[in-house]
C-alpha cells in the first residue's frame, strides 16, 4: 500500500545575476559570463512585457538579480 502523501523533493539553488552585467560579448568570454549579460541584459528592457515574462521564469527557476556595487 502506497503512502497517504506523496512528495517530491525540489530543487532548492539560488542563482544570483549580478548587476551590472556586461553590456556587450567580448572574444574568449566563457559560457558562463556569455549567458550572465544575457540575463543582465533581459533585466534592463525597457518593455513591461518581457519584464513580467522574464521575472516569472526567475520565480520559477529560483534565479535572483542582485544590485552590486
Amino acid at each position: 500500500m502506497g503512502a497517504a502523501i506523496e512528495y517530491q523533493k525540489l530543487m532548492t539553488e539560488i542563482v544570483h545575476i549580478n548587476l551590472p552585467g556586461p553590456a556587450e560579448p567580448t572574444p574568449g568570454m566563457s559560457g558562463g559570463e556569455l549567458l550572465h549579460g544575457f540575463l543582465a541584459d533581459l533585466y534592463r528592457t525597457d518593455s513591461q512585457e518581457v519584464k513580467n515574462y522574464v521575472n516569472s521564469l526567475c520565480l520559477k527557476w529560483n534565479v535572483h538579480y542582485r544590485q552590486t556595487r
